[in-house]
C-alpha cells in the first residue's frame, strides 16, 4: 500500500494546552505483530492531563504524541497471521501515541470491536472501562448487596465503575462536587461532597461498620480516611495519587514509593483489611501474557454491556484532532461530566 501520512498532536514539553503542536509524519509499514490503524476516535483522560504537567509516572521523555487508547479501522498488518484483521475495527491500548489520524499499534494490545457500536462510544470505555472492571472484579472482588465508596464518582473511571457496580447490585456511595450530585442520584448513587471535613463520619453514618471497598484516586490525607471507611475484610484500591503530586516539581519516584510503602504497611495490620495499588500498565510490563488475556476477556465483557445498554457512554464533547488545545482546556476545566473525545 502507499505510504500513509499521519496528522499527530505533539506534547513538546511542560506547556499549557495552547502549547500543543500539530505535525504531519509519514508512517512506516507495520512490522511483525503490528497494525496500521486509521483512528476514528481517541480521547482525553487523567493520564494525558497529568503527562502535560510531567506528573504521570513512567511517561516518556518530551516530545511525544499523547493518547492512552484509540478506536480505529485496521488498514494493514505486519504479520500474515493478523491478515483477518484488515478492515475490522479495533480498540487499542497504547499508553501514548493515540492522538493521531493514523497510528501503528501492537496487535496483541488490540481487541476487535463488536459491530453496531459507535467509535466515540467505545472510546469512552476502553482504558476507563478496563480499569473500572478490573478494580471491581479482580482487585476488590465486591459482591451483590455490599456497599462501596467511589471517590470521583463523576470522573471517567468513576462514572463507569458506578454503572458496573449498580449493575451487579452493589450499593454505591459516591464522592464528587455538589454540582454533580443530582446526576449521581439519578444513577442510584448516594452522593457526598468530597470536600466535606466530616466525610469519614458521613460514610460511616450511611454504612455503620464500614464498607466493603473504597476506590481512591486522590491519595494524600484522603487515603487515610478511605482506609478507616473499610469494614473488616474490606479492600482499599488506590489507582492514582493526585494529592501527593499536586504542585510537585521534583521526581515522581518519591511520592509513588511512599504510596506503595504505605499500602504495603497497611497489609501487615491484623484487622482483616487489605490495600492495593492498581496500575493497568504494570501488568503490560510485568505479566504480558496475563495482561493480554485479561485485556481481551475483560474488554469483551465491557463492550457487551455497552452494546446491550447496561452501561452508557458519557461523552462531554467532541473535537476534531486539529483542535486538541481547545479540547484539553475543556477537559481540564473541571466543569464537565464525561469524556472529551478527539476525532480526526
Amino acid at each position: 500500500m502507499n505510504t500513509v501520512t499521519a496528522l499527530e498532536v505533539v506534547l513538546p514539553g511542560l506547556v499549557e494546552p495552547s502549547g500543543l503542536l500539530l505535525r504531519e509524519r509519514p508512517l512506516p509499514a507495520p512490522e511483525r505483530g503490528q497494525l496500521l490503524v486509521a483512528v476514528e476516535a481517541t480521547g482525553i483522560s487523567f493520564a494525558e492531563k497529568s503527562m502535560r504537567r510531567g506528573l504521570y509516572f513512567g511517561q516518556p521523555a518530551f516530545p511525544f504524541v499523547p493518547g492512552y487508547d484509540l478506536v480505529g479501522r485496521v488498514l494493514a498488518v505486519g504479520s500474515e497471521r493478523d491478515s483477518a484483521l484488515v478492515g475490522t475495527r479495533v480498540a487499542s491500548v497504547t499508553k501514548v501515541g493515540g492522538w493521531a489520524s493514523h497510528a501503528i499499534v501492537a496487535a496483541r494490545d488490540s481487541v476487535p470491536v463488536p459491530d453496531g457500536l459507535a467509535p466515540a462510544d467505545v472510546e469512552t470505555v476502553v482504558v476507563n472501562g478496563l480499569t473500572a472492571w478490573q478494580m471491581l472484579h479482580r482487585k476488590a472482588r465486591v459482591r451483590a448487596g455490599q456497599t462501596v465508596v467511589v471517590h470521583g464518582a463523576n470522573s471517567g473511571v468513576g462514572g463507569i465503575l458506578v454503572q458496573l457496580a449498580r449493575h451487579e447490585g452493589i450499593r454505591v456511595i459516591g464522592t464528587a462536587s455538589p454540582r454533580h450530585h443530582d446526576a449521581l442520584r439519578a444513577q442510584g448513587v448516594e452522593p457526598l461532597d468530597y470536600n466535606d471535613p466530616r466525610l469519614l463520619e458521613r460514610v460511616l453514618e450511611l454504612s455503620p461498620g464500614g464498607v466493603a471497598a473504597v476506590f481512591d484516586n486522590v491519595g494524600g490525607e484522603m487515603v487515610k480516611a478511605s482506609w478507616r471507611m473499610l469494614a473488616r475484610g474490606g479492600s482499599l484500591v488506590r489507582y492514582s495519587i493526585i494529592a501527593d503530586v499536586s504542585g510537585l516539581t521534583g521526581s515522581l519516584a518519591v511520592p509513588f514509593m511512599k504510596a506503595l510503602a504505605r499500602t504495603a504497611a497497611w497489609n501487615l495490620l491484623p484487622n482483616g483489611r487489605r490495600a492495593s495499588f492498581y496500575d493497568l500498565w504494570a501488568g503490560h510490563r510485568m505479566h504480558p501474557t496475563t495482561f493480554r488475556l485479561r485485556l481481551r476477556k475483560d474488554l469483551g465483557r465491557v463492550f457487551a454491556l455497552l452494546g446491550d445498554g447496561t452501561i452508557k457512554a458519557n461523552i462531554a464533547a467532541t473535537f476534531p484532532l486539529s483542535e486538541a488545545s481547545d479540547a484539553m482546556e475543556l477537559a481540564e476545566s473541571r466543569t464537565i461530566n464525561g469524556k472529551v473525545i478527539l476525532v480526526p
